[in-house]
């Protein structure tokens, strides 16, 4: 379980940002009062336009960024006091890869695996579950500087599951692959949910939240505008389609702000 109370991010201006952003401000706030809840089984979408908060977020659930104020427990642990511990019971998957190009895909798995401290009979019995599920097979002994944009994020998405963890964070996981590997994430998270895992994601791609997610919330400008089950939001929807509503929301965000 994600449990989110009352999250605020702060980021210091430089003076080249005030300038740039024409204010004299000397903070910004990315992320402000957000509360939510991810529920093992389920699949959360995190929704947003450029700029909201998503990715500032997320980052704050993998423990990559510290929060300014608020909570966050993934798995029951609190992560500003026990971020070593949060980090065991998650995957955190982004869209750069940040893989050493001199290795190959086994060596990179081998070691995360150890590194989070895995037996290496359960790192082989993981590998062959995950480098079938992903088509990884016929690459696994190929240098990362040698493969594709969308051979490289398998890798990423390997590295991610290799500890089996109980939580799983994906940021925008399918943004610029081949619909192949796409396909191949989409059918990850579902596998994930039926483990019984927990499981948040952010998409620009609304046929991805109509396919995969039981939850959903929306965030702009730092702010959370909605957070409900999808059957709640398809309830109150005015507009014909997902991608309608989702801007109707954020429309009516920008003229009331």
């Amino acid at each position: 379980m994600i449990r989110v109370e009352n999250l605020f991010k702060e980021f210091e201006l430089s003076k080249k940002q005030q300038k740039e952003n024409d204010t004299t401000e000397k903070k910004a706030i990315a992320v402000e009062d957000i509360s939510f809840t991810c529920e093992p089984g389920k699949v959360f979408s995190l929704l947003g336009p450029n700029g909201a908060g998503k990715t500032t977020t997320l980052r704050m659930l993998a423990t990559i960024l510290k929060p300014t104020s608020g909570k966050i427990e993934i798995a029951g642990i609190d992560i500003q006091k026990h971020p070593e511990k949060a980090r065991a019971k998650m995957g955190f998957l982004t869209g750069s890869t940040g893989l050493y190009e001199r290795l190959t895909p086994n060596e990179i798995i081998d070691y995360f695996g150890a590194l989070y401290g895995v037996s290496k009979p359960m790192i082989q019995e993981r590998k062959v579950k995950l480098f079938d599920l992903l088509d990884m097979n016929h690459f696994q002994n190929k240098r990362i500087g040698k493969l594709s944009t969308g051979m490289k994020q398998k890798v990423s998405i390997c590295r991610t599951m290799i500890h089996d963890p109980e939580v799983v964070i994906f940021d925008e996981p399918t943004s610029g692959l081949d619909v192949i590997t796409a396909e191949n994430i989409i059918h990850l998270i579902k596998d994930c949910k039926n483990q019984g895992k927990t499981v948040i994601f952010s998409s620009h791609i609304m046929s991805e939240v109509d396919l995969l997610c039981d939850d959903l919330a929306i965030i702009h400008k730092g702010k959370l505008l909605y957070s409900d089950s999808m059957e709640a939001f398809r309830n109150q929807m005015e507009a014909p389609t997902l991608t309608a509503e989702f801007i109707r929301v954020i429309t009516n965000a920008n003229q009331l702000s």
